[in-house]
């Protein structure tokens, strides 16, 4: 078999399912990862779908598996373009039989899958299991006609016994085929992309470099060396810091960490220091993460719309100057712009900070839901269909359970997660002067001190806020 393997959000050897069909049933493979120019576009008022931070996020995984190729006398062919045009161009090329790739749950990937396939004449697309921890693979979406919620989804989980073994790379992998050496140039880069080179900063929650050698240092590190997910429960919400949190999420997108490696890594730590609150509470997040992209792929392109499941739901529509702010991180809400500024600085925010600037833009400036999760789209390092606009549903209580809606005392939330205001002097400069007691409201500072420091001036002040007013100013 002539293979061409194709990576997608999938960039690593370590539990890939296409990568072990290639290696064991190919005489020759010839690797190839698409960069879809489309989605460098602008489209306004979103901006670019993707990033400069996603983009070198991408291109650092895209140099480490292609390193990854080469231990094997392999490598990985990039190529600039429509993946449509591109992968059946190269199968005819290089007289391939099939094409090896793991199966995406958004729709529009897989309606390009279709297209593919009707374009490869005899070559056969092989779509593999999508990259997941399989929790219901086998229950389809008629079979489970319940499974609308959460704890539903948990309920189904529960009733399973799972075993995870993830299988690790191969021990060797077949050539690349004869003459296609004339096919490799080097990697674009961000300038070459339009994009500019971003600036680094050493404030960033998330310092890392993407690919899989340094995803798999991390769950070494996260797991073992320090431990850090025995403080999972007591951390994971705090804003500042690399060891709050497990920081895997940008690697999962990326597709350089399995989510099946860490579920047995999690479950490896258990069997030898024991399940406690934390690694219960960690167990809860990467079910978040199946449950998202199960719903995607049974209600579709509904999650995209305003109203998402919620065909009744009168979700705000359009967007003004209060939206621009929003992304520039200028409402004149400290802790939400102090939030903004770090995605656009770094592309990475917690996600507690990510839920408090959502809640913000839908339910006090009344924005599109859709909007703001178009703008974590293009900045997220983390980046991933189903659980961005999976969340940002249950945000504008345009999800399954309304329970979960924007309830966010954004000022409450001020004081109990960032009560010295460090936050807010490492992303807002033009509070860092003045008393930290005084950072959260600026907005109540005299006119001429208020002036003077060329921060905007919040004008409308909830009702609800004014009881947690009085101990941050």
């Amino acid at each position: 078999m002539r293979t061409l393997l194709w990576f997608k959000q999938d960039l690593r050897l370590d539990d890939h399912p296409a990568v072990l069909h290639a290696a064991t049933a190919s005489r020759c493979v010839l690797p190839v990862y698409i960069l879809d120019t489309r989605l460098l576009g602008i489209s306004p008022p979103r901006g670019h779908r993707v990033g400069v931070h996603r983009v070198r996020f991408l291109l650092e995984g895209l140099a480490a598996l292609d390193g990854e190729l080469r231990f094997y006398n392999s490598r990985l062919l990039v190529l600039a373009g429509d993946p449509e045009v591109l992968i059946p161009r190269l199968v005819e090329q290089m007289e391939l039989n099939e094409v090896v790739t793991l199966d995406e749950p958004a729709p529009a990937e897989r309606v390009m899958f279709a297209r593919i396939r009707k374009q490869l004449g005899d070559a056969e697309l092989k779509v593999l299991p999508a990259d997941g921890l399989g929790l219901l693979d086998g229950a389809g979406d008629k079979s489970l006609p319940t499974v609308t919620s959460f704890s539903q989804f948990v309920a189904q989980v529960e009733t399973r016994q799972h075993v995870f073994q993830p299988r690790p790379a191969p021990l060797s992998f077949p050539p690349l085929p004869a003459n296609s050496e004339t096919l490799f140039e080097p990697v674009p880069t961000l300038s070459q992309l339009g994009l500019g080179e971003p600036l680094a900063f050493a404030n960033s929650a998330f310092p890392f470099s993407g690919g899989e050698p340094a995803a798999k240092a991390r769950l070494q590190d996260y797991f073992w060396s320090s431990q850090g997910i025995r403080r999972y429960l007591d951390q994971h919400e705090q804003l500042i810091g690399v060891q709050t949190s497990s920081k895997f999420a940008p690697w999962i997108a990326q597709g350089s960490l399995s989510p099946r490696r860490i579920a047995a890594e999690l479950r490896r730590y258990e069997s030898q220091a024991g399940a406690d609150d934390s690694t219960r509470l960690f167990w809860r997040g990467l079910l978040w993460r199946e449950f998202f992209a199960w719903t995607l792929r049974r209600h579709g392109n509904v999650l995209f719309e305003s109203h998402g499941l919620k065909t009744a739901q009168a979700a705000p529509r359009g967007h003004d100057q209060r939206f621009v702010e929003w992304c520039e991180g200028k409402t004149g809400m400290p802790l939400v712009d102090a939030a903004m500024r770090e995605l656009a600085a770094t592309g990475f925010i917690s996600h507690r900070a990510r839920r408090i600037a959502a809640s913000y833009l839908v339910r006090y400036l009344e924005q599109d839901w859709r909007l703001g999760a178009a703008w974590f789209e293009e900045h997220l390092l983390d980046y991933e269909p189903a659980s961005n606009w999976g969340n940002w549903a249950f945000i504008a209580a345009a999800a399954s359970e309304p329970r979960r809606s924007a309830s966010f005392n954004i000022m409450r939330q001020a004081r109990a997660l960032d009560p010295q205001a460090e936050y807010i002097a490492r992303w807002l400069p033009e509070l860092r002067d003045i008393p930290a007691e005084l950072r959260h409201t600026p907005f109540l500072l005299p006119n001429s001190q208020r002036d003077a420091l060329r921060y905007p001036c919040l004008q409308n002040i909830p009702a609800d806020w004014q009881p947690y007013m009085h101990t941050a100013a």
